[in-house]
This record gives C-alpha cells, sequence and structure tokens, in this order.
C-alpha cells in the first residue's frame, strides 16, 4: 500500500487557478477537512509547465507540491503527454494523429499524439525528464502517472500516418519473416489478395482493406505494442533521476488497447470507473460491470490496484447524468476498495470555470465550498478509508474461479462476419459472471496467456479464438481436477484468426464435436431443460455430437434439432469440462453456475445464499488475516441469513446468524 495508508483525493488542477492564490490557499484547507490525502498532479498540464519550447517553469508546482507536503498531502504526479500545447502543434504538426481516411488531426481534444513520432518522443522524453530532475526525489512525490486514458480519444486508439504505416510493417517483417507466412496466415488468396511487397501492406481503412480479418487483429496488436514502447520511452525518462513506481490509468472495458499486454510495462495497475448508476431503479447490471472492470484490473497482476479517477456526485457526458442517491457514494467507493484497490480517487477536486468539463462532477463544486452534500459525502468516506487502511494493509482478493477475458479474443470475435454480427463479447461475459457475483463469489479474469493452476471453476464463454498453448493449459487444467466450461462458438479459430480443421482443440477434453451453428430470428424459438426446469435457447445455438463418454444433461426441446445435446459434460482425468451449446439466460446460468461451484466445494466467505442485490468480496493477508465486504445494492434495507457468527471490523458489534444490512450499505466484517 502506498504510504501505508489508502488514498484518498484526485486530479488537482491547480494550473487553472494559478492568478487566483486564495483559492489555492483555500484548497489546501478544505482538502485537510474532507479527509483528502493524496491528490494526483500535472496531468493536463504541458502549456503551464513549458509555454514556450525548452522553456520550463516549475516553480508554481513546486510551491504547490512543497505546500501539500505541509499539510501531510501526497501527490501522483503525472507526465503531460495526455494534451498538447499548441507551440507544439503549430512547429511540429507530425506530431499530430492521422485517422484511418488518411486525415491528419487539427490540434485540440485530448489523445491526439502520435505515438512513433520521434519529434513527440523526443519533446516529451525532454520535459519528463526534467519533471523527474526537479521533482523525482520529493519527499510526497510518491508515484509516476505516465500521461491519461491512452488511446481514449478515438475508438480505435490508432495514428495511421506513414510513420506509424512503416512501423506497422517491420512489426509485420519481424513477426511473419518472410511474405509467405504473412499469406499464409492471411489467407489472402481470397479475392486474390496475395501481398507480393511489404510496401502493399497498409492499416485497414474505410477506403481500402476492412475485410481481411487477420489484417485487422494484427494492426490492433501493433497499436498496443506501439503505445506500450510510448509508455517505455516515458518511463525511461522519469527514471533518470527517480526509482518511484510508476502506472498509467487503464479504463473501463476499453476495446482499444490490450491492457494484458501492458501490464509488464508498469509497476501498479490503476484505472478510471465510471459506472452509469441509477440508469434504472435495479443497480444490479451497473454494480456487475462496476465490479468486473475491477476485478479485470486487480487481476493483470495479482495484487491491489489503484482506482485513479471517479465522480463524486455525477458525470457531465452522457444523455442523462443523475446524481448519487444518499449512500451511493460511500457504497461504490467501498465497492472498488472490497476487490483489490488500495485507493478511492476523482475526477476532480474543483470544477473549472469553463470548457467542456466544467459541469462534470468534483469534490469542490463552483459555489458554496465545504457546506454541499457531495463535499460531506466525501468527507465521511475519507475517515473511513483513514479508519480501515489498517486493517486493508496487506491484503488482496484470492479467488478460486476465474473467467477467461481475452482483448485478442474480443476483437476477433467481433470483428468475424457470422455466424451473427451482432455478437457482444462483453454482454456474455458479464452474463456468465453475474452468476458468479450473485453467489458472492470472487472472480479473477484471465487472458489467454495466464497460469489456470489454483483455480477451482473455470468459465471460458465465447472463446473463440484458441492462442497457442492455451488448449494445452486447459488440458492440464481438468486432467488435474479442475472445473471448466465453455460454450457455442468455442475453439473456432487460431491466433491468426484461421479456422481449425478436423477436430476441435479440445475435442478430447470436452468429449464432443461442434458441426453447425444457428442463429435463428425470434420467430423460430427453442428451448431446453436443465434439472427441474426449461430454458430458452437464444439466438446461437449449436448442433454437436456428443461422444459415449459424454454425459447429455440436456437436449434440444422442438424442432429439426429436437433431442440433440445442449448442456453435456465430460469426465477428463480428475476433472470435467461442460459445454453449453446454445445462448442461455439468466436464469439457467444461476442454477447451471450454482450447481458447479458447489460441486468444486467454492462458496462466498459468509457461507450461505444471498438475497438479489447483495454480494461478497473477501480481501485476504499472507498472514491469513481476513476481511469480508458484505454490499447491498438495493436501494432498500435487506436481511441475509445463516450467516453464522461475525464482528464488524469498524465497530466491533457482533452478529450471529443474520446481517442487517440498510440501503446502499456497505459493512466490513472479520471472523
Amino acid at each position: 500500500m502506498l504510504g501505508g495508508q489508502i488514498l484518498h483525493g484526485g486530479d488537482y488542477n491547480p494550473d487553472q487557478w494559478l492568478d487566483c492564490p486564495e483559492v489555492l490557499e483555500e484548497d489546501v484547507r478544505l482538502m485537510k477537512e474532507a479527509n483528502v490525502n493524496c491528490v494526483s498532479l500535472g496531468i493536463f498540464a504541458w502549456a503551464a509547465l513549458e509555454p514556450e519550447e525548452g522553456r520550463y517553469e516549475f516553480d508554481w508546482l513546486e510551491k504547490i507540491i512543497d505546500r501539500l507536503g505541509e499539510e501531510g498531502i501526497q501527490v501522483v504526479l503525472a507526465t503531460p503527454s495526455g494534451a498538447m500545447p499548441h507551440w507544439l502543434t503549430q512547429k511540429y504538426p507530425e506530431t499530430m494523429q492521422v485517422q484511418a481516411d488518411g486525415k491528419r488531426n487539427l490540434p485540440g481534444k485530448r489523445h491526439n499524439f502520435c505515438y512513433t513520432s520521434p519529434v513527440m518522443r523526443e519533446k516529451i522524453y525532454q520535459i519528463d525528464s526534467a519533471l523527474s530532475e526537479r521533482f523525482g526525489r520529493k519527499e510526497n512525490v510518491i508515484l509516476w502517472h505516465l500521461s491519461n486514458e491512452l488511446g481514449g480519444n478515438f475508438a480505435d486508439s490508432s495514428c495511421h500516418c506513414e510513420l506509424c504505416q512503416e512501423a506497422f510493417r517491420n512489426w509485420l517483417k519481424e513477426k511473419y519473416g518472410t511474405l509467405d507466412n504473412l499469406n499464409r496466415a492471411y489467407w489472402s488468396t481470397f479475392w486474390s489478395h496475395t501481398y507480393t511487397d511489404w510496401s502493399q501492406l497498409h492499416s485497414p481503412a474505410p477506403h481500402g482493406e476492412t475485410t481481411m480479418t487477420a489484417l485487422t487483429l494484427d494492426w490492433k496488436r501493433f497499436v498496443t505494442y506501439q503505445m506500450s514502447d510510448f509508455v517505455r520511452t516515458e518511463t525511461a525518462a522519469v527514471r533518470t533521476h527517480s526509482d518511484l513506481p510508476v502506472t498509467t490509468n487503464f479504463m473501463y472495458f476499453f476495446k482499444g488497447l490490450d491492457y494484458g499486454k501492458m501490464r509488464d510495462d508498469l509497476d501498479i495497475i490503476s484505472w478510471d470507473n465510471y459506472p452509469f448508476w441509477h440508469k434504472t431503479k435495479d443497480e444490479v447490471p451497473v454494480a456487475v460491470r462496476a465490479a468486473a472492470n475491477h476485478n479485470i484490473m486487480r487481476s493483470l497482476k495479482k495484487q491491489p490496484f489503484l482506482l485513479m479517477e471517479s465522480t463524486p456526485s455525477a458525470v457531465s457526458w452522457r444523455e442523462f447524468n443523475p446524481i448519487k442517491r444518499p449512500g451511493m457514494h460511500m457504497l461504490s467507493s467501498m465497492q472498488a476498495i472490497a476487490h483489490g484497490s488500495d485507493s478511492v480517487q476523482y475526477f476532480q477536486w474543483r470544477k473549472g470555470r469553463g470548457a467542456y468539463e466544467k459541469f462534470h462532477g468534483a469534490v469542490v463544486d463552483h459555489k458554496n465550498g465545504s457546506n454541499t452534500r457531495t463535499f460531506r459525502q466525501v468527507t465521511e468516506l475519507g475517515e473511513r478509508l483513514r479508519n480501515i487502511s489498517g486493517l486493508v494493509d496487506g491484503t488482496v482478493n484470492r479467488p478460486k474461479a476465474a473467467m477467461i477475458f481475452d482483448w485478442e479474443n474480443w476483437w476477433a470475435l467481433e470483428d468475424a462476419s457470422g455466424p451473427r454480427l451482432d455478437i457482444s463479447y462483453i454482454d456474455c461475459i458479464l452474463d456468465h459472471y453475474q452468476a458468479f457475483w450473485e453467489a458472492g463469489i470472487d472472480t479473477d479474469f484471465l487472458n489467454m496467456d495466464d497460469s489456470l493452476e489454483g483455480y477451482a471453476v473455470v468459465a471460458a464463454p465465447l472463446n473463440y479464438m484458441y492462442k497457442p498453448g492455451y488448449a494445452e493449459k486447459v488440458r492440464r487444467f481438468v486432467e488435474g481436477g479442475g472445473i471448466y466450461v465453455t460454450t457455442y462458438f468455442s475453439g473456432i479459430v487460431d491466433d491468426t484468426d484461421l479456422c481449425f480443421t478436423g477436430h476441435h482443440p479440445l475435442a478430447d477434453v470436452l468429449g464432443l464435436e461442434q458441426e453447425e451453428i444457428d442463429a435463428p430470428s425470434g420467430d423460430f424459438p427453442n428451448a431446453f431443460r436443465y434439472g427441474e426446469k426449461e430454458y430458452p435457447a437464444g439466438s446461437l445455438r449449436e448442433l454437436i455430437h456428443a461422444s459415449e463418454e459424454t454425459k447429455v444433461h440436456s437436449v434440444y426441446e422442438e424442432d429439426y434439432v429436437k433431442g440433440e445435446p445442449v448442456v453435456t459434460e465430460h469426465r477428463y482425468g480428475k476433472g470435467a469440462a461442460w459445454y453449453i451449446a446454445a445462448e442461455p439466460d439468466m436464469e439457467f446460468l444461476r442454477s447451471f453456475y450454482g450447481d458447479r461451484l458447489k460441486e468444486a466445494g467454492v462458496q462466498n466467505a459468509l457461507g450461505t445464499d444471498l438475497p438479489y442485490g447483495v454480494t461478497v468480496a473477501e480481501r485476504m493477508g499472507s498472514d491469513g488475516r481476513s476481511l469480508v465486504f458484505v454490499m447491498n445494492f438495493r436501494n432498500e434495507a435487506v436481511t441475509v441469513r445463516g450467516t453464522g457468527k461475525w464482528a464488524d471490523a469498524e465497530s466491533e458489534k457482533t452478529y450471529d446468524g443474520s446481517l442487517m444490512l440498510g440501503a446502499f450499505e456497505c459493512l466490513v466484517l472479520r471472523k
């Protein structure tokens, strides 16, 4: 835990208020009142730090860092590459991105830099190393924050300039060695698209190639590679005079970059969390989505992460933007801690007076100072975080269940022209994960490169692509006693999006062969029975053939596939592999995964069934300490029964047999 405490604070932009010294002094007073112990500085401050090329103005920043240090407030110091000053883009237009249609961006917005540009890399290295020399050993500077929400300005995170095109070609040469190898991997004889010279390769573009799926897949891999290389450039710069850890703030199910690849270049994972609370009266789907993202961030390094941004009230960029109802700020912040965060940070500390985000939620509003509901809620949370810091220190979640979530699979699956064009990998992942969440089961999210050791249950819905070595990893997992669950449209292609021929890569483990996959309209319903209930078969249905050793638990109830398998179980070694051949609904997933978890001996920390809207997460220390977070995402009181004896870790109140939770309440318990 950085600084030995849960970090509480957020993005602070004093460069917007340098002409108002009374505001800056008031900020420090209010931070102390709100129990803020850490702020992020300099994220978009390039123009204030370097008002003209080569002239650095750092005195204002040093004065603020020192003033914060006097009050015991720590600093996460950012590099300013997230937004470029106009002098830079005017003198060096090649530093700005080129879109897929070939147009170079005009100055402005954020994330507008070309990550390949030698000029951009030189300029950011210069200012980063200067910041490192000036501030890298400041006592209250604890972490480097590299750039901001990398790739967040455009949907594909890409620059398509000629520098990037040439770098892409060099990356392809390094990967494939020869054009013959590339053409085989790309199946380029289709439509006579065989490449005969490396210069013919170009990034996917709306007025060019968009139909060669392997090319699109490789381009997305290259973008992650090149952005990671840019991160390494910034890391080298801040390390010139400093040995502080580095992070960059990831985002909510961000498709543009493979965070599973980028994790190795960071010391600490951090991310920005903006759930759409109060979109409807049922908060569970939003809570599930937020929890899944927290778990992804924790799973990247199997260690605590930092919540770098959240809003203490409302955002300003959705169609409608509800403020948090009473209790939700505390609950949603504690949710992050429950799933492994060692911080709750906000965007932002004080609302700006103008420009795009002037109405985005902040701790300090345009008016009323500390006399606001939001400020009081932030203060209350800060006090609670301070009190539990010692309890949380040295703990992290250690799940026995895992789910395969892989960015490359996401890209390839949703780029495939069939069997449906509206397949959503994330929706499918969240449906399956919700069954674990409702059962109060902590879950890691793994990509196909990760180890499966130590887990009892692994689910792999819509695992369309199999990376090299993945099938063998699953085979060892099941053989050793694990329970593996996968679904329709899995094991279809290799890592270059070439379809497997002959047999499914895990045919021996699953005990089946796939034949066809049907994607009918709603006019052709079907169903299957599992246990005592009948469940609908959704819009994707596979026709499979089970081996003699495979146990068929469910079959189609209607139509020409009547009697064909839907849910199967195949024992392999000491474990079992389960297959779901039709798209299921949530009711089925609850029942099905409930059975699998019981079979594996995996239960939540309370050891009881949970009411709808209530979930459990557990943080454990290597010394055997355990903290159990019980969270109620319903706007009404609920009772959890059959819990045994527990003590409230904060108040020492004891509970025996049941727990009463108020609306949007989180309890922290210990045995």
